[in-house]
């Protein structure tokens, strides 16, 4: 059986806690939302969980949103199912990170999305697309860096 360390190497190295801005546009390239971000990624060496990510959004106008979504290893892929979605990441052997999500809290929507780790593993981006009932209506920029290998 393959490990979680063989079938992703990559995304080990998004242990830590990243800071940046998410930014979301529809499909016309309209900004519809922006908000600071405090990603923490966890990878626990014991437990039910091969991975746990803290998500912790913030807007200008002081409004917080705080999430943990803890994923399983199996199958050769990281797999969530938490409130608000369900589905799974792999690894490309170019060690780009890819995520297959359906939305719970968003009738007959989904996303996917594309994780790109720097050269130097201290910036990332994160390029999301989204579509209701089959047809794009928004897509989000996240660009983070690292704070810390916390």
């Amino acid at each position: 059986m393959q490990t979680f360390a063989e079938a992703m190497p990559t995304i080990l190295k998004h242990r830590g806690v990243w800071e940046g801005v998410y930014r979301h546009f529809d499909a016309d390239g309209g900004l519809i939302d922006r908000h600071r971000t405090r990603i923490r990624c966890e990878y626990p060496e014991t437990g039910p969980y091969a991975y746990i990510q803290y998500n912790h959004f913030m807007w200008d106008d002081g409004r917080e949103y705080r999430a943990e979504l803890p994923g399983v290893f199996r199958d050769g892929r990281l797999w969530w199912d938490v409130p608000t979605f369900h589905g799974y990441a792999w690894e490309t052997r170019d060690g780009i990170i890819l995520l297959n999500l359906t939305r719970k809290d968003e009738p007959n929507a989904n996303f996917f999305e594309m994780i790109v780790l720097g050269a130097t593993g201290e910036h990332r981006a994160r390029t999301w697309q989204w579509f209701r009932d089959g047809q794009l209506y928004k897509r989000t920029l996240c660009d983070e860096h690292l704070v810390s290998r916390d």
